[in-house]
């Protein structure tokens, strides 16, 4: 009971703190591209994961955490994985709309449940499936205003959606697998992640917006909010990993949704964006598609745990009532054969006389 509770308590930390850091990082990181004009979206991350990995390294170095070594081909292909994923979904907001980016963000939850029945044989309720659609629904209504299409751009959104999916997917799977923490994968995998966004970054950034980032000029508030920017990515990069891990790839896009929800009420209390009642008929609807999810979530997940406690209990009476049996057995036996060496001894005494 007590390791149940611990496990929930950290469960509901690592999601505050996923959604406490995103929020964060994401109002940061519009005021350093909207207002201050840094439109480096896939450079900066790349120096976000570098951040990242030289703050593991630091915490590893003081014993924070201990290393656990991974294959090294299962991580650098996690790695590059995971940047190219970055660099497609960067490339799909350059090339569509920006409804039709949220479109490709939506689909990510369905093409994860898919994937998940496919090749892990999870089995996800109707009332699951229920949930996520009104979610995806209210999401849809708050955050898609256009929709436009076209060839290369939707070619684009296909391999961002399948090199997320696919991502988070062994992010879970990996550390279950090996057993290793997220702590330890993430420690692993950022060089890796931040070497491919390094190389690729300034050109995908230099292809979408025309401007070189080697030849900005930086001036002390941009470096202030970079250097801002790539501290919270330290809390968003661990958080990510340690929500997937103790979760699921699936209830990891339901609580980024929730963020997209926060993000823009942020956004119309503090940017000063403009809100609609679309915006606040989409959030309430998606707010209650979240609280479905979750509510059937806990639901299947104490019914599963019941079960699995079932068979634990019946074989606990069992093996309390087997010595009661067999005491009962061999008593039967000892009187049976007390009764016969009786019944002999009385042939034999009959015999004598």
């Amino acid at each position: 009971m007590g390791e149940t509770t611990g496990f929930q308590l950290g469960v509901i930390g690592a999601l505050a703190l996923s959604v406490a850091s995103s929020v964060s990082i994401v109002i940061c990181n519009k005021a350093l591209m909207s207002f201050l004009g840094f439109p480096f979206a896939t450079t900066l991350t790349s120096w976000h994961l570098m951040v990242t990995f030289c703050t593991l390294h630091v915490a590893n170095r003081f014993n924070v955490f201990e290393n656990k070594p991974i294959d090294m081909k299962t991580v650098m292909l996690f790695g590059i994985l995971n940047g190219v994923s970055i660099g497609f979904l960067n490339l799909s907001l350059g090339f569509n709309s920006i409804g039709f980016y949220q479109m490709t963000k939506l689909a990510i939850i369905p093409f994860t449940v898919l994937l998940e029945t496919i090749f892990l044989k999870k089995q996800f309720s109707q009332k699951i499936r229920l949930s996520l659609l009104v979610l995806l629904l209210g999401v849809g209504i708050a955050s898609i205003t256009d929709l436009q299409l076209n060839l290369v751009g939707s070619v684009l959104s296909v391999l961002a959606i399948a090199t997320t999916c696919v991502g988070q997917i062994l992010t879970n799977t990996i550390q279950k697998r090996l057993n290793v923490s997220s702590t330890q994968l993430l420690y692993q995998s950022a060089p890796f992640q931040a070497a491919i966004l390094f190389v690729s970054g300034p050109l995908v950034d230099q292809f979408l917006t025309k401007q070189n980032v080697f030849a900005y000029k930086y001036s002390p508030v941009v470096l202030a909010f970079i250097i801002l920017s790539c501290l919270i990515s330290v809390s968003v990069n661990f958080s990510t990993f340690l929500v997937i891990g103790k979760t699921s790839p699936v209830t990891y896009q339901v609580l980024g949704h929730l963020k997209t929800c926060l993000v823009l009420a942020f956004g119309y209390t503090l940017l000063h964006d403009p809100f609609t009642e679309r915006n606040i008929i989409g959030i309430l609807v998606a707010i209650f598609g979240m609280g479905l999810y979750s509510y059937f979530c806990t639901h299947e997940n104490k019914k599963k745990q019941l079960s699995d406690l079932l068979p634990q209990s019946a074989q606990i009476k069992e093996k309390e009532t087997t010595p009661l049996l067999g005491a009962k057995i061999m008593g039967l036996q000892d009187k049976d054969s007390h009764e016969v060496k009786k019944s002999n001894g009385l042939m034999n005494k009959d015999s004598i006389v």
